[in-house]
């Protein structure tokens, strides 16, 4: 079960490009009276030296991008700042630029709506400090959550081996996490740009 793609390039100001993806999820039926719920996300990017900041979940076996769903009222960098803090026991995180956004619709498992359209904001962040004891909800607990600083490459492998065997424990973010690891590493790859 894999979701259909659509890469939109888009110009964040300046000569940053922000890059923009679409998941559309293939079991998805959108009709004109589907119960849609709408859902804002904010993601951090963590890296120091060769290693970046995920949160590895036992029951889907993968590895994510620690953030989460904004609060009504809540903008998206404080949304993220306490998601960071929350997940992953940092203190103190400098939010950056936004580099990419997902926008992803997919079923949704709850009775009461038919289809879940989430709109991921991904942010470079900045992390000073060694992680202090994390706060996770009780499903992020029961799910086997936890925070590890991981080499990119060994994070990117172990999803795709994981996509690619489809395992039953799989999860439905796998893709669209995945899909950003390997933007991040990408973009890694590439000089920075000089000031000018």
């Amino acid at each position: 079960m894999f979701l259909t793609r659509v890469q939109w390039p888009a110009f964040a100001p300046g000569i940053i490009m922000l890059i923009t993806e679409t998941l559309i999820h293939p079991e998805l039926s959108l009709c004109p009276n589907a119960r849609v719920l709408f859902r804002r996300a904010a993601r951090g990017v963590a890296m120091q030296d060769e290693q970046i900041l995920l949160l590895f979940t036992e029951r889907y076996n993968d590895f994510s991008f620690p953030g989460g769903g904004v609060d009504d009222g809540e903008d998206i960098i404080t949304g993220l700042v306490r998601e960071m803090e929350e997940e992953t026991g940092a203190r103190g995180v400098k939010v950056g630029r936004e580099f990419a956004r997902v926008d992803e619709k997919r079923p949704h498992w709850k009775s009461e709506f038919d289809v879940l359209h989430m709109v991921s904001h991904f942010h470079f962040c900045e992390i000073n400090s060694p992680l202090q004891e994390v706060r996770m909800e009780s499903y992020e607990i029961a799910n086997g959550m936890r925070p590890l600083w991981v080499s990119l490459d060994e994070a990117i492998q172990h999803n795709r081996a994981v996509m690619q065997r489809q395992e039953t424990t799989m999860g439905l973010s796998i893709q669209r996490e995945t899909l950003m690891l390997e933007h991040v590493q990408r973009l890694s790859q590439q000089p920075l740009p000089i000031a000018v």
